[in-house]
């Protein structure tokens, strides 16, 4: 029987992939670097702000779980989106487990819908998360647990707020309990198999999307074009390049005398510094790819 990290010889320890679903917006980026204690998704209110799967890994004293955040699940209309979806929904043939997690405040139901038939196509077990109850009234909250659980067989509801923590460890407890008996995937230290550089580039994608209007995040992408190390790692040397589909949208993310892109630069240098825990040069590029969200090479440029 596996005693890892120190676990009791008559409990078996547990490790296994969870996929987080939901429709855009739901808080799975939110909730995933809340259980992790740290950030490596990004974050927006505006939707499909996550684009690729993103693994975290979770440690506890019994287990170790390994989250898959994937993108919101929606009725696509584009490649860029058709492609988004795809990378989300094909997490369920990799996972013991589904974290399905719904927008209690404002429901998105015809994603959700989308998402109950693709799952009721599947024999993974499925825990409800019903997120940001701290913006839901009592009543309203009971009646959306009664709906959930008259609609599939999940195995846990678990009411919870990402944004501020509640009831995330009797989320992370529920989980534990399904997950299969099984060694660690992962050593200890291990929280993502992300590259340093994909974060980076995501950190600055996700300033660009908070800090200019509704038209420009559907159609930012952001490569790395250089990362290098100085001074013995006391200075790390990053330039990156901003794409966008047209002149107009290139005009918005640099801003008048360059103010915006500055402003982006700087927050995003900030963060991708908390992040290295060391000083950081970021020289940002905005540069104009016509209508690259529905041109396949394109995508497959920027990694979609």
């Amino acid at each position: 029987m596996n005693t890892a990290n120190g676990t009791d010889p008559n409990h078996a320890f547990r490790s296994g992939f969870v996929a987080i679903l939901g429709a855009p917006n739901a808080g799975k980026s939110t909730l995933l670097n809340r259980l992790l204690g740290q950030k490596i998704s990004i974050t927006s209110k505006k939707p499909q702000t996550t684009r690729n799967r993103i693994l975290g890994v979770v440690h506890r004293t019994g287990s170790q779980m390994v989250f898959l955040d994937t993108p919101g699940i929606h009725r696509a209309k584009n490649p860029l989106n058709a492609r988004i979806v795809d990378a989300a929904l094909s997490t369920l043939s990799e996972v013991d487990l589904v974290l399905l997690v719904v927008d209690s405040q404002t429901p998105d139901e015809l994603s959700e819908q989308l998402l109950r038939d693709k799952l009721s196509q599947q024999r993974i077990p499925v825990l409800l998360a019903l997120n940001k109850i701290d913006q839901v009234q009592r009543p309203a909250l009971l009646s959306q647990i009664e709906r959930w659980s008259g609609l599939s067989p999940f195995a846990a509801v678990v009411p919870i707020s990402a944004k501020n923590g509640e009831q995330v460890d009797r989320l992370m407890d529920a989980m534990e309990a399904i997950l299969p008996a099984g060694a660690p995937f992962f050593p200890p230290e291990s929280v993502t198999d992300l590259p340093t550089r994909f974060i980076a580039a995501e950190m600055i994608r996700e300033k660009a999307i908070r800090l200019t209007g509704q038209e420009i995040p559907y159609a930012v992408a952001v490569t790395i074009d250089s990362f290098k190390e100085d001074k013995k790692g006391a200075l790390i040397r990053i330039h990156a390049t901003i794409h966008v589909e047209r002149d107009s949208q290139k005009g918005i993310v640099i801003g008048r005398q360059g103010a915006k892109l500055k402003q982006i630069g700087e927050a995003a240098r900030q963060e991708i510094e908390k992040m290295l825990d060391t000083n950081v040069f970021l020289k940002l590029f905005v540069r104009v790819q016509k209508n690259w969200t529905r041109d396949t090479k394109a995508l497959r440029k920027f990694g979609y």
